[in-house]
Order: C-alpha cells, then structure tokens, then sequence
C-alpha cells in the first residue's frame, strides 16, 4: 500500500440546530466578520442567527454582505480591507460556497502581504507560499455542494481566469453544517448544488492520488448524495433528504483535502470562467458524460464501484456509472441543460480548451489517463447542445 496522509485540522459541528455551538466556540476576543452574499441569508434569518450565537458567546460581529455568486478578486480586496480597517479577530463565512471561499481569502489576506493573486499557483497567480496562519475561520454553508467546509481551497475569479487555490493554512477553524439553513434553496440550484458534490466525490475516487481513506469517504458521499438527492429536488421540505445530501457534500469536501477534484473541474472552471451565468453545477452536468466515457479503459472497476454506489446493486461494467448518471440527472430533472443556452459555442472551444490547461493544468495530472487539448475539445463537442 502506499504511502498516503491524512490532515484535517477543522472542528466539525453537523446537525439540526448546530448553530448554536458558535455560542460556546472557542474564538479570540474581539470582533468578527460575517462574509456573506445577496440577500436570503439576511431575509432568512440566518445573519441574524449566527451574530446571535457569537454575541451569546461574547463577540460582536459586523456584516460584509456583497459577495457575488463567483467571487470576483475585486470583492475579495474589498471585504479583505474591510477586515483590516475594522479590526476583526476572526471571519465568518455563511451562504454558499462563495461566500466560504471569500472568508477563506480574507482571512488568509488580513494576516499576509500582498494580494490573494500573489498566492494562486496557474494563470497569472504569482505562486508565491502563504506564511502566515490565516484569522480563525467559521464555515457554514446554506447550501449542499461545495464541500469547501472540509477542505483547504478556495476558487476566486480574476477577469476570464477562475482558479482554485489554497493550502494547509486555508482550513476552516470551524465548520457548522445545519441542514436547517438549507431547507429553501430552489429545486434547479439544489440539484446543481448535489451534482457538483457527487463529481467531487467521484473524481476524487479515479485520481490517482486517491487513499484507502478518501475512497471511503467518496462511496459513503456518492451512496447518500444519489440515494438523496432527487428527493431533495423535489420535495426540498423533507429534512431528512436535506441531511443526507449535506452530509454527503461535506464527505465529499473531505475527499477534496484528501485526494484531489480532475480534469472535469478544469473544463467546467474555464466554461464558467468565459460564461459567469452558467452555474458550476450545471456545467458539470453538462460536459459529465463524455468526461466519464474517457476512462472506461483505464478505471473500469472504479466506475463499476461507484455505480453500485449509486445504487446499481448488480453493476458489472463501466457503462453502468453512464447509466446511473443519465437516471439521476432525470430524478432530477436536469437532463435538458443546454450549453447553448448560456451563450457558448463551438468557436469558444479551443480558447476554453486552453484556459483549463492554462488555470487548472495540474487536475489534468490526476486523471486516470491523459487528457489531450484535443480530448479536452471533443468532450466540449459531444456535450454540446
């Protein structure tokens, strides 16, 4: 067996009401900083219940709240001079991965020189190595897919460049997950959400650099996001679903830290990266099929492991995960998304082809079997529509 490590430094609170444990947190004194965006987690009630438990516990808080659904470097500075100007001791981000991801930079900002751009490895990002800790840091996602709760990376936009960066430094402190916050996300943006965070858990399963350890985690996230999932979709008032599909998304996040996301996540990164509207998880949706069919060869058994995962108890061939994804994505009712629909055409393949090798060329390390600027441009073809 080879050699493998396991770091996981965050304190995880998951559960129905975990809100509350923030009350009795261990956190510096002083004042936080809650990251958040848009204005549902303000009209929900969610502000107003993390700022509740924090101030129990001793803390006042003030309230950042323009976080954009692909955090742009612009609003990352902002908020990070904001922490600096205000004095903050800690960060919290609350909504979905966005706003995670931004608290993740800021508090990583608000301890070191520079620029977050300094600390991106690919594209323009100058490589430079984080050398201070980061402020404590409070994740707690309203949303089910990211997994960025579980794990040490972030994805920041940079004009046409949207890069995942990050490192030991980057863990969240602590990490609440209440599937209560949760309950209200629409069916289309639930479904998006899930799909992201069963590739997380199945392109960490292929990697090559997966573990006995993340492997475990990416069946457990792939049993209970697909076994879940649908019902979420459609009946998103059902608690259990919600809670099954979170926990499965912060398993996945887990399968993040310790293995790695492949080349599916590159393409889909540099899809969204061109086109802003186009929502990750629909991306992802998108381009999975003939991103999948590429690895019959080189990962059959996996594929047929997780398509039992899946739930196809009696799988016994790659085709089946094909299969298995084309009837989730209809449980779902994701299985007409469009490229086309977002504005994409084929003229853009070759420059999106080249953004992904470009930004995220190192995921391509960790596929099952090299993926060519011309495999990356048939996969965009065959996905089209």
């Amino acid at each position: 067996m080879d050699i493998f490590n396991f770091y996981m430094p965050t304190r995880l609170f998951f559960g129905q009401g975990a809100v509350k444990k923030l009350a009795r947190a261990k956190l510096p004194a002083g004042k936080g900083l809650i990251i958040t965006g848009g204005t549902s987690t303000t009209r929900l009630g969610y502000v107003d219940k993390v700022a509740g438990a924090l101030r129990e516990g001793g803390h006042e808080t003030i309230v950042y709240n323009k976080v954009q659904p692909n955090p742009t470097i612009e609003g990352v500075r902002e908020c990070a001079a904001l922490c600096r100007a205000e004095g903050c001791t800690f960060v919290a981000g609350l909504g979905g991965g966005s706003s995670i991801d931004t608290a993740k930079a800021v508090a990583i900002m608000a301890t070191n020189e520079g620029d977050w751009w300094d600390y991106i490895h690919g594209g323009t990002g100058k490589g430079q190595r984080i050398k201070n800790d980061g402020l404590p840091l409070i994740a707690i996602p309203t949303t089910a897919g990211t997994g960025t709760e579980a794990d040490p990376w972030t994805v920041v936009t940079n004009g046409e460049e949207k890069i995942g960066g990050g490192g030991d430094k980057c863990f969240p402190t602590i990490s609440v997950v209440d599937p209560g916050f949760m309950m209200t996300v629409p069916p289309h943006l639930t479904a998006y959400q899930g799909f992201d965070a069963l590739f997380h858990a199945c392109e960490g399963y292929i990697a090559t650099c997966a573990s006995p350890v993340s492997e475990m985690f990416s069946l457990k996230a792939v049993e209970l996001i697909a076994g879940a999932l649908p019902e979420a979709v459609h009946n998103g008032g059902n608690a259990d679903a919600r809670a099954d599909v979170a926990l499965g998304s912060t398993l996945a996040g887990f399968v993040e830290t310790l293995s790695s996301c492949t080349g599916e996540h590159a393409i889909e990164h540099a899809l969204s990266a061109y086109h802003p509207a186009l929502p990750h998880g629909a991306g992802l949706i998108m381009i999975s099929e003939a991103y999948w069919k590429r690895f019959f060869a080189s990962s059959g058994e996996r594929l047929t492991a997780l398509s039992r995962a899946m739930g196809k108890k009696d799988a016994a061939a790659p085709e089946d995960f094909i299969a298995c994804l084309q009837s989730l994505r209809k449980a779902c009712d994701v299985q007409t998304l469009r490229m086309s629909g977002y504005g994409i055409e084929p003229s853009d393949f070759g420059k999106i082809a080249d953004n992904a090798q470009s930004t995220m060329g190192n995921l391509f390390r960790l596929d099952p079997r090299p993926l060519s600027r011309e495999d990356i441009m048939e996969i965009l073809a065959e996905s089209y529509q």
